[in-house]
């Protein structure tokens, strides 16, 4: 095999990154480039610095042309999901684009909800209600009659508004869109009766494209001032779940994935929607996967409050590496107090520490006092959560799913990764690490044909990046603190 340089750009909530994957018999990553990412507030909202990120994204493309010895054979884009940006019609951004944990969704599944029944929601959707998805965006801006949702022609998710700025194609890539909750993925095709009954324009949806999909070459302005050729744009996994669930290093199919960072992305691959009562009760979802997979999932609030919490501890002077932190709680008392990790509570709190304080005070709990107690309450209870999810995958899958791979950035928390196995029974797989970028260009390769399948493509994972196992052990005081744990998740 011919070696060959991809780049995959891979935004984060809290971070971005540029990755040169160089494809041979092995795969081999160079990041290249870092950058922060975060919510940036103006008066009572949160936005995304988006034309900050772009400035990072063209950085990103002239770091690689400098690094490569010749041309790039592709570049990938991927980001976090629901947030999108609104063009007028001469293809002009109408605004900062908000960020998903802006408070104007509060109430909005409420109130959708009264307009159009949750059940027929679900049903034509098949996804978790979350009010940072992109319908109740939407339809808090179509109920204060926001002026930027009325004179848009065009809505571009975040993913697809980069490629439209990169290539000048205006797309909705499968696995990004399937995020909005706009996106009926039984008819594959943009929920219409649901859109317009919630008086949302659909005019402004763009048509589907599958991941994989080449999108177009660099537009001339934007490799002239990268100083390299008009290189392949791919539309890879754009919603950064696909991309990296693309990365794991399975042989087999019975497994389910945690793609662990600021979220939690908790399933397994099927061939069609899983889309039923018991589904909807669970609130779990169907999000595009690639090669025609649905990604039947439940997202988890997960290293989000881990790191809300250490944000916290550094303004007070109190600087603590994820390392530090882990190895503070490895030594605390175990199974003392546990939250409920995707409660809404968690989603934005002023200050993290104190609403995990206040919850185990309200529920009758041995309040964590100290940081490493605060940390150690935080992995016990998304294991206990992960154990959940087991649960009720195996459940409406009807499958054995022995197996948990966990990818991402969370991988890397070995004693999260021991809790895991402790709580669920489960033979837990971590690794690898940057999955997502992994993924990305694993699509990228098998887009251009340098690879056939993606069976091929996860042996490659399996031949160039090590994983660690952990054995579940000492399961008893887990399956007590999981009948506490069930008591406070109702």
């Amino acid at each position: 095999m011919s070696s060959h340089s991809f780049l995959a750009v891979d935004l984060g909530a809290e971070s971005g990154r540029a990755i040169l994957g160089s494809l041979s018999e092995r795969l081999t990553l160079n990041e290249i480039h870092r950058f922060q990412n975060g919510p940036v507030h103006v008066a009572d909202h949160i936005h995304w610095d988006v034309l900050r990120l772009w400035a990072e994204i063209q950085n990103s493309l002239r770091i690689a042309t400098s690094s490569t010895t010749g041309s790039l054979a592709g570049i990938g884009l991927d980001t976090w999901g629901v947030d999108f940006g609104l063009l007028d019609p001469s293809d002009r951004l109408i605004g900062n684009p908000y960020h998903y944990r802006d408070a104007r969704t509060n109430g909005m599944v409420e109130a959708v909800c009264q307009i159009v029944p949750r059940e027929e929601i679900y049903n034509q959707t098949g996804i978790q209600f979350m009010q940072l998805n992109t319908l109740f965006q939407l339809f808090a801006m179509r109920r204060e009659n926001d002026p930027a949702l009325q004179s848009a022609k065009t809505l571009l998710t975040t993913p697809d508004l980069f490629n439209f700025w990169l290539t000048g194609r205006k797309a909705g890539e499968l696995t990004i869109s399937t995020t909005t909750q706009c996106y009926n993925p039984r008819e594959k095709r943009w929920a219409s009766e649901l859109l317009a009954a919630l008086d949302i324009p659909q005019s402004i949806f763009q048509a589907i494209i599958q991941p994989g999909t080449v999108l177009d070459r660099l537009r001339p302005s934007v490799a002239e001032d990268a100083s390299c050729e008009r290189i392949p744009v791919i539309a890879v996994g754009c919603h950064d779940t696909a991309s990296a669930v693309a990365s794991v290093p399975a042989e087999e199919t019975d497994f389910i994935y945690i793609s662990s960072g600021t979220w939690s992305l908790m399933g397994i691959e099927s061939d069609r929607p899983i889309i039923n009562a018991n589904s909807l009760h669970y609130d779990l979802t169907n999000e595009g996967g690639i090669c025609d997979t649905t990604l039947f999932l439940k997202n988890i609030m997960g290293m989000w409050l881990l790191q809300e919490s250490r944000r916290q501890w550094a303004r007070a002077g109190r600087n603590y590496s994820y390392e530090e932190l882990t190895k503070l709680a490895g030594e605390s008392p175990a199974l003392q107090s546990h939250i409920p990790v995707s409660d809404n509570r968690f989603l934005a709190p002023p200050n993290m520490v104190d609403c995990i304080q206040s919850f185990c005070r309200e529920t009758g709990q041995m309040v964590p006092q100290t940081d490493a107690e605060i940390v150690r309450c935080i992995l016990e209870s998304l294991a206990l959560e992960y154990r959940w999810g087991t649960e009720k995958l195996r459940e409406l899958s009807g499958r054995a799913l022995p197996v948990i791979h966990i990818i991402g950035g969370g991988s890397r928390n070995r004693l999260l990764n021991q809790f895991t196995a402790d709580a669920t029974g489960c033979e837990v797989i971590a690794g690898p690490v940057e999955a997502t970028a992994i993924g990305n260009i694993l699509i990228q390769a098998i887009a251009l044909g340098q690879i056939s399948s993606l069976t091929e493509g996860r042996a490659l994972v399996r031949r160039s990046f090590d994983v660690t196992t952990y054995q579940p052990n000492n399961r008893l005081p887990w399956d007590e603190a999981y009948g506490r744990y069930l008591a406070l998740r109702k």
